[in-house]
């Protein structure tokens, strides 16, 4: 009488060279559920699937490497399930490693979305699933796959894979820092490991960026447009293009697949900058007048106080070395000598310290903490990146900025990238100092001037016993429209 699981354990392990045909097997492909209406891989993935095993079967002793470019939702995570659970289902005792971007990205995405096909698999008694760790129940110590996010302060684990057979998967590499990178490079030390990167290609340099260039000699490469993947959404696609054009950046990124033009990585273009330098404009007093100040945090940062009246910006005051008491006093001091319609002030960090002392003086002033949620989380990471994108439009019609060197290097410094979830996410201050250029206090107060929308208090009328300084006009989001209405701050 024949065994069923000896047939099944035979049947899976004659697929060791042949992850397409674990992939239709293993999962019920167009039976009732969620798979109904599914046959089974889309065709980039049976064709990645498909190479992956003509390489494997080739007799040179090497390293295979694959990196795939592609837009966003083609089913990225999905595959990385597949392949992990084709590799350790038909090898004995491998060693597989996953990370990602970010820790929520690989614990809540990548490695989840492990045991949603793992619940499907045909041998899903074979194993368990924990949040980081996937393993044979009958050799968890030897038999596994571990999520393990990264460090760039502690690479170790990284090193040291010695197991016969290896797979090492990157998911998001364009956001997994390069030296990384460089310690599972020099733990290639067995024949045939298996290296995997997947992401969409946010950055314009870095390792991930060299997998498509200068290494592509070292890498099976591949690019995937979302437009030509099932699992898409297309509608979705379709507004992007239309509300960035096809041709833009962001459509590369989030829909082609294809990384960002050379030096498109900037965040606000020079020209901006450049022309609005030149330009000189009337002075309106009518203009909403707003005041702006970032914090110094660091020995060598500024703390920088800035005012805008409506589309001119005043010569800035920057100051070095100053406690969170004269800071405040000297934001009391122009708040009184402007009388401005609102006054912005970075309540991170030291900056904290300033907001408490200024409102223990009756100044009423916004917080603004730049890593809060932005109102648009679908398109920036927070509300740093989203300030900026805000000043980056305002800057694109007529604006006068003062001729100032620290400001015009301050906005064009920047750089940015985008997140796992294809937000828009700046470049940090820390890593501007890396390549040698200052931290963006000048542009950073500027931005902060587009925190929340303005009017004028001279345009509404006021209750009883409220002074101008007391009452801000803000826009609110009310469902698909933006209102004006005033509150007392």
């Amino acid at each position: 009488m024949s065994n069923p699981e000896k047939l099944l354990r035979d049947h899976i392990s004659s697929m060791v060279y042949d992850p397409v045909k674990f992939v239709k097997f293993a999962f019920p492909w167009g039976e009732p559920g969620v798979l109904k209406e599914h046959a089974g891989p889309d065709t980039w993935q049976h064709n990645l699937l498909t190479r992956l095993g003509q390489e494997l079967q080739k007799p040179e002793q090497t390293a295979i490497r694959f990196a795939t470019a592609s837009g966003h939702g083609i089913g990225k995570s999905t595959l990385v399930a597949w392949i992990i659970l084709w590799f350790i289902s038909t090898r004995p005792h491998p060693q597989i490693r996953v990370t990602a971007n970010t820790r929520e990205q690989l614990l809540k995405t990548t490695f989840r979305e492990l045991a949603v096909w793992h619940k499907r698999a045909i041998n899903q008694h074979w194993f368990t699933w924990t949040a980081t760790k996937f393993y044979l129940n009958e050799h968890p110590e030897t038999w596994f796959c571990n999520a393990i996010p990264w460090s760039a302060e502690n690479p170790e684990a990284f090193a040291g894979l010695h197991a016969e057979h290896t797979l090492i998967l990157f998911d998001e590499g364009s956001g997994i820092d390069d030296i990384i990178w460089e310690v599972t490079e020099g733990a290639l030390t067995t024949n045939k490991v298996v290296w995997m990167s997947f992401g969409n290609p946010t950055r314009n340099s870095g390792r991930f960026r060299e997998c498509f260039g200068s290494q592509q000699h070292r890498w099976i490469t591949t690019r995937v447009d979302s437009r030509t993947a099932k699992m898409a959404n297309k509608e979705l696609i379709k507004q992007w293009i239309e509300d960035y054009g096809e041709d833009s950046d962001f459509v590369r990124v989030r829909v082609k697949g294809e990384f960002p033009r050379a030096g498109s990585t900037q965040f606000i273009p020079s020209d901006l900058v450049e022309q609005a330098m030149r330009k000189t404009l009337p002075d309106d007093p009518l203009a909403t007048k707003i005041i702006a100040v970032d914090v110094a945090r660091f020995g060598d940062d500024q703390t920088i106080i800035l005012e805008r009246h409506g589309n001119r910006v005043l010569p800035l005051s920057k100051y070095r070395g100053l406690d969170t008491m004269q800071t405040a006093a000297f934001v009391a001091e122009r708040i009184d000598a402007l009388q401005p319609d609102c006054t912005f002030v970075d309540g991170s960090g030291l900056g904290g310290g300033v907001v408490d002392r200024l409102r223990s003086l009756n100044y009423r002033v916004i917080d603004v903490q730049p890593g809060s949620r932005p109102d648009d989380p679908e398109k920036y990471a927070n509300k740093r990146a989203e300030v900026w994108g805000r000043m980056r439009d305002w800057l694109k019609g007529d604006v006068q900025l003062p001729p100032d060197d620290g400001l015009k290097a301050s906005l064009t410094g920047l750089e940015y990238g985008y997140t796992g979830k294809m937000t828009i996410q700046l470049e940090k201050k820390e890593d501007m100092k890396k390549r040698g250029l200052a931290s963006p206090d000048e542009a950073d107060a500027l931005a902060y001037t587009f925190a929340e929308p303005v009017r004028a208090i001279r345009d509404v009328i006021l209750p009883p016993g409220y002074a101008r300084r007391d009452v801000a006009l803000t826009a609110r989001p009310r469902g698909l429209r933006r209102d004006l209405d005033w509150r007392v701050l």
